[in-house]
């Protein structure tokens, strides 16, 4: 019971990492608000029980997250844990391709929303006397990634955002932490609607030295120690889920890595 009676938001909570994380938390004592756009998250909640309530947020929109940090409180009465797990990938292509409207569309869910999650989690978190946020970034947020400019961009904004508001709001007792997945079999992968795990002879992504995939549980173990006290003395950091990708890089071609997830 890491969580005991303490109060969670994920966001992206309808599938995937934020789904499993939703289950982890709840599993572990927590109060979990599912936020999602999809609509899968009322489905989420209920699954879980009384100790989970169903948000639809639609994090483009800076009203909407704040009626998410609003029904933590309304509905459980503080907020201590925020996961800004919601984003999605932006398509492989040169830098002089993409276009403004791309950019604007995925640094909007990307780090936008993570940036107004994190002010209006702060607001509340101030009122009760602490918290811990834990940001989802990605592994492309720590080495290059040939055609994934736009993407690798929000989330390297991410991290910098995560050190800054950890070094801000250290002195009242809110630890902010990231963690920078490598390829996840999420919903993000075409073929993971379809297969819980990936499928005996699925490509793994070159240059990732334990040489498999990472499943949404391992990501959300991560997210569950950074969350819960016995991560207490932990604050600034990024933490790599990634297999050893960000490690052993290897700078291979962009159509090398069409398979890739977060």
């Amino acid at each position: 019971m890491r969580l005991k009676n303490k109060v969670a938001i994920i966001t992206g909570a309808g599938s995937g990492i934020g789904k499993v994380t939703a289950q982890m938390f709840a599993a572990e004592g927590a109060k979990v608000v599912c936020a999602d756009i999809s609509g899968k998250q009322d489905a989420v909640a209920a699954a879980i029980g009384a100790q989970a309530v169903g948000v639809q947020v639609d994090l483009a929109r800076e009203e909407q997250i704040q009626n998410m940090i609003a029904a933590a409180e309304k509905h459980f009465g503080r907020l201590d844990i925020l996961v800004n797990n919601a984003g999605f990938g932006g398509g492989l292509k040169p830098l002089h391709e993409q276009t403004s409207e791309h950019w604007d569309l995925v640094h909007a869910v990307n780090i936008k929303a993570v940036f107004l999650g994190m002010k209006y989690g702060i607001i509340s978190m101030l009122k009760s006397g602490g918290g811990s946020i834990v940001n989802i970034a990605s592994a492309t947020a720590l080495v290059g990634w040939k055609g994934h400019s736009v993407y690798s961009s929000a989330k390297a904004g991410v991290v910098q955002l995560t050190k800054v508001a950890a070094l801000d709001y250290a002195e009242n007792n809110i630890r902010v932490n990231a963690i920078c997945p490598g390829t996840t079999w999420t919903g993000l992968v075409k073929q993971a609607e379809h297969h819980p795990t990936p499928p005996p002879g699925t490509p793994v992504v070159p240059g990732t030295p334990l040489n498999r995939w990472c499943l949404p549980g391992e990501v959300a173990a991560a997210v569950l120690f950074l969350a819960s006290d016995e991560a207490s003395f932990v604050t600034g950091t990024a933490l790599a889920v990634d297999g050893g990708y960000s490690i052993g890089f290897s700078g291979m071609a962009a159509e090398q890595r069409k398979a890739g997830g977060q």
